[in-house]
């Protein structure tokens, strides 16, 4: 295989995807260019934001920091794959509820965040869902309306 060049089959949303790419080529430019998928952003580009944050085999990851080689034979779930048939998903409409957004842009990277929370804790205390999110910025909150969010969305699972 020519090493300017990889083959990367990965499922996205539920669906299988097979694109060749550079093997620098970053996750979230798959996403965005290859598979047209424009709600996982690019914040800061070095991982500090978290505006980029999409599950990758049930575990948040920065995409814009991880080589889409690195995603080859991984289940990816982006803010997209997060609603099904029968509507949003629950934590995005805790996030409604609350009105845990403004401009919108950080949201997706939240959303995935918390998605990973509450998989791995159903119900955890305010101070868990601040640690959990300490690595996602809003520049237009004071965070309150998001932690809010997160409780709802572990009282709606119950």
């Amino acid at each position: 295989m020519d090493t300017d060049f990889a083959v990367v089959e990965l499922t996205v949303n539920g669906i299988g995807h097979r694109v060749g790419v550079e093997p620098r080529r970053l996750l979230v430019d798959v996403l965005r260019e290859d598979l047209g998928l424009t709600g996982t952003n690019v914040g800061c580009g070095q991982g500090v934001c978290g505006s980029c944050t999409v599950l990758v085999d049930g575990a948040s990851a920065r995409s814009c920091l991880m080589l889409a080689v690195q995603a080859h034979g991984a289940d990816v779930v982006t803010v997209e794959g997060m609603a099904t048939a029968a509507g949003v998903h629950p934590v995005q409409q805790a996030f409604l509820d609350a009105q845990a957004q403004q401009c919108g842009f950080c949201t997706p990277g939240f959303l995935a965040t918390t998605v990973e929370l509450l998989d791995r804790n159903a119900k955890p205390s305010e101070a868990e869902i601040r640690a959990a999110l300490a690595g996602n910025t809003c520049r237009c909150t004071g965070y309150q309306h998001i932690v809010d969010a997160v409780v709802r969305a572990s009282e709606a699972a119950s």
